[in-house]
């Protein structure tokens, strides 16, 4: 690039308006078929696991408490995701759905991109045996 034409970009740039947009300040609707955070309807599952089968990131692990009662848990790992939504598309019972309004998960520490769906006693109950299960494997 010769040093005329690159001069000539410089001042024409100086006296144009940027083309970035105010991002956090001035915001546009997301588009409608975004896929964003992963939803999870309990009362619908049926404990198939085809959508564990089928993430190709293991960002989903169904645990089973008990399947006659249909009590699972399902940890959704977001820092995994990679939002291709095969899962959505294959399971059977439409329990699972991709957001397009909660798209934002930056997050400073690793924590929230760890999620738990399913009935509270039931998230609880697994929270506890897994910290029931760390303590006893510190003391073995």
């Amino acid at each position: 690039m010769k040093i005329g034409a690159m001069l000539g970009d410089v001042v024409r740039s100086l006296f144009s308006k940027p083309v970035t947009e105010r991002y956090p300040f001035e915001r546009k609707p997301a588009p409608e078929r975004l896929r964003g955070k992963l939803y999870w309807d309990p009362s619908k599952c049926t404990g198939c696991q085809l959508c564990v089968k089928d993430c190709p990131s293991n960002a989903l692990e169904l645990v089973v408490l008990d399947k006659v009662n249909k009590r699972f848990v399902l940890r959704y790992h977001v820092d995994r995701c990679t939002y291709c939504a095969q899962c959505v598309q294959n399971c059977r019972f439409n329990c699972l759905n991709m957001s397009n309004e909660d798209w934002e998960l930056a997050a400073l520490n690793k924590e929230p991109f760890t999620v738990f769906y399913g009935k509270d006693e039931d998230v609880d109950f697994l929270l506890a045996r897994a910290a029931q299960a760390g303590v006893s494997e510190s003391c073995a």
